[in-house]
C-alpha cells in the first residue's frame, strides 16, 4: 500500500502521533486528479508537515503544562465531591432518619457508582465533539446537579442527585487520558500522567478534610455549596484556556476553514474532509464500537483483567479508608469531628510526596531501560514502580488494622497511612494508568475505560461492606484479610508482565504492535 493510501486509510480512534508515525514526504493536503474538470475534486487535509504548530504534539511546553493544569483541576475537583460529605454523615442520617448503615454508606459512595457508566458515553462523545467542550458541557451538568444535592429534601433525592452529579463529574476520569496522550509523546508522558493521576486521589483526601469542619461549624448542605462555588471557578478556568487537543477535530476545523476560503465555484467542485473522516468515522459506528470494546478489552485482553481488578482493588481501599476514618478517630479515639478529619491529612501527604517523587523518577526509568533496549521502548518498562507500591500497601493494611485494634496512640495508624498506605496506592496507580496508556494506545480511552468502570465499582462497594465487616472482624483481622488479598493479586503482576507482557500484547487483538 502506498503512503498516500495509508494517509486514507487511517482509523478514526487517532492518538494524535502524526510527526512519530508519518514518512517525511507523507503529503499535505492531497488533492484527487480526476479525469475532467466536470468531476469533483478530493482535498485531503493533514498537518502541514511534522513541525505543524497546529498540532497538540508541537506546542510549546507552556501551552501543553496549562492544558494539562486544567484537566487535572476538572479531575480533582469531582473527587472531592466524592468523598466530602464523609464526615458529615451523620447529621445527613439524623436529619433523613438513616437507620441502615449501608444506606448511609451509599449516600457517600453511589458518586462513585457513576464514574462506572459515564465513561462508557462520554468518552465517545469526545472522539466526536472534542476533549475540551464534552469536558466542559459534563463540568456544568455535575455543577447543577451538586448544587441540587445542597437542596436535597430526603434521602432519595440525595442519592439520585448525587448519582447524576457523579455522571457529570465521570467526564475528565474518562477523556483527561486522552489529553495528556494527544499532548506528549511516550518519552515525556510519564510526567503528565503523575500529575493528571494523582488528582483523582487527592480529592477524595482533601474533600473530607473540608467537609468535616463545614459540618461542625454549619450545616451539611454547605459541603455541597462550597464545592459548587470552587467548581465554578474551575469552569470559569476552562472557558477561558483549556484548548481543543483531540487531532481528528482540529483537522476537521481546518479543513472548514479551507472549505469556507474558497470561492463558491470551486468549493461546490470540490470534496474537502481530513485523513481521519472515513465512513467509520461517524456517530453511530463511534459510540456503538466504545461502548462494546471497554467489555470486549476486559473479556479477551487479560493485561486488562489482572491490572483492571488490581486497580479496583486498590481504588476500594482508598475509599474503604476514606469512610473508614471517621468511625475511627471520632469512635476509638474520641476526637470531635472537625479534628477527626485532620487525620486525612496523612493520607494526602503521602499520596503527594510518593507522586511527586515518581513523577521524577518514572521518565529517568522509561528511558534508562529503552536505552539498553536499543532505543525501542516498552510498556514494561513503566513497571518498576508499581513493585514498591505492591508491598507497601498491604503492609500499611497490617500495621494501620493492628493499631487502630489495640487503641495505640492516635498518631501511629496516621503515621503509617504516609508512608505506606498513601504512597503504596499512588505507586500502583500511576504506573498501572501508564502501563495502560502505552499498551493500548490506539484504543486508550477504551481501556481506560474498561479499568475506569471496574475501579469505580470497587469504590462504589467496598464502604458498604466495611461497617459490617470491621463490627464483625475488628480492624485488626478485617485489615488483615484485605491484606492477604493485596499481597496474592498485586504483587505477582508486576512480575509476570515484566517477562509476558510483550508475548501477550503480541497475541492481542487490541494491543499496540511493535
Amino acid at each position: 500500500m502506498s503512503t498516500n493510501e495509508k494517509e486514507l486509510h487511517k482509523p478514526p480512534f487517532h492518538d494524535g502521533h502524526d510527526k512519530h508515525e508519518r514518512s517525511a514526504d507523507s503529503p499535505s493536503p492531497t488533492i484527487s486528479s480526476p479525469d475532467s474538470d466536470e468531476r469533483e475534486h478530493e482535498l485531503v487535509v493533514d498537518w502541514d508537515g511534522p513541525d505543524d504548530p497546529q498540532n497538540p504534539r508541537n506546542w510549546s511546553s507552556k501551552k501543553k503544562w496549562g492544558a494539562t493544569t486544567i484537566i487535572s483541576c476538572f479531575t480533582f475537583i469531582s473527587p472531592v465531591s466524592s468523598s466530602m460529605i464523609a464526615p458529615a454523615m451523620t447529621h445527613v442520617a439524623q436529619q433523613f432518619g438513616i437507620h441502615n448503615t449501608a444506606i448511609e454508606a451509599m449516600s457517600t459512595s453511589v458518586f462513585v457508582l457513576a464514574y462506572a457508566f459515564g465513561p462508557l458515553f462520554l468518552g465517545p462523545l469526545s472522539e466526536i465533539f472534542g476533549r475540551s467542550r464534552v469536558v466542559q458541557c459534563a463540568n456544568i451538568f455535575y455543577l447543577v446537579w451538586n448544587l441540587a444535592c445542597g437542596f436535597a429534601q430526603n434521602t432519595g433525592q440525595l442519592i439520585a442527585f448525587r448519582f447524576l452529579a457523579g455522571l457529570g463529574g465521570s467526564a475528565p476520569l474518562a477523556i483527561g487520558g486522552g489529553v495528556i496522550g494527544d499532548l506528549f509523546s511516550a518519552d515525556e508522558r510519564g510526567q503528565a500522567i503523575a500529575i493528571y493521576s494523582l488528582a483523582p486521589l487527592l480529592g477524595p483526601v482533601i474533600g473530607p478534610i473540608a467537609g468535616a469542619w463545614i459540618a461542625e461549624r454549619t450545616t451539611w448542605r454547605w459541603v455541597f455549596w462550597s464545592t459548587t462555588i470552587a467548581d465554578g471557578l474551575v469552569q470559569m478556568l476552562g472557558l477561558l484556556f483549556l484548548k481543543e487537543t483531540y487531532a481528528p477535530v482540529l483537522l476537521e476545523r481546518k479543513a472548514e476553514q479551507i472549505k469556507q476560503n474558497m470561492d463558491e465555484e470551486k468549493a461546490n467542485r470540490t470534496h474537502v474532509r481530513t485523513v481521519f473522516q472515513t465512513p467509520d468515522r461517524h456517530w453511530k459506528a463511534i459510540i456503538g464500537k466504545a461502548l462494546i470494546r471497554p467489555f470486549a478489552l476486559f473479556i479477551y485482553e487479560p493485561i486488562i483483567q489482572v491490572l483492571g481488578l488490581y486497580m479496583a482493588f486498590v481504588y476500594g481501599l482508598l475509599y474503604l479508608f476514606i469512610t473508614t476514618i471517621p468511625s475511627i478517630f471520632e469512635g476509638t479515639y474520641h476526637e470531635r469531628i472537625g479534628i477527626a478529619g485532620i487525620n486525612y491529612l496523612a493520607l494526602g501527604v503521602g499520596l503527594t510526596g510518593a507522586s511527586q517523587t515518581n513523577a521524577r523518577v518514572m521518565d529517568k526509568i522509561y528511558r534508562h531501560f529503552k536505552n539498553k533496549n536499543g532505543g525501542v521502548g516498552r510498556p514494561e518498562f513503566r513497571l518498576p514502580s508499581v513493585v514498591p507500591g505492591t508491598i507497601l500497601l498491604p503492609v500499611g493494611l497490617l500495621i494501620t488494622g493492628w493499631t487502630a485494634q489495640n487503641h495505640t496512640h492516635w498518631i501511629f495508624p496516621d503515621i503509617v497511612r504516609l508512608p505506606f498506605v498513601g504512597a503504596g496506592t499512588i505507586l500502583c496507580f500511576q504506573s498501572i494508568q501508564s502501563y495502560v496508556i502505552d499498551t493500548f494506545t490506539l484504543h486508550a480511552a477504551s481501556a481506560l475505560a474498561a479499568v475506569t468502570f471496574l475501579r469505580s465499582l470497587a469504590g462504589f462497594g467496598f464502604p458498604l461492606f466495611a461497617p459490617s465487616m470491621y463490627k464483625a472482624l475488628g480492624y485488626g483481622k478485617g485489615d488483615t484479610i484485605l491484606a492477604v488479598f493485596a499481597f496474592a493479586i498485586g504483587c505477582p503482576a508486576p512480575w509476570l508482565l515484566w517477562f509476558y507482557g510483550e508475548r501477550i500484547r503480541k497475541a492481542s487483538r487490541y494491543a499496540r504492535k511493535a
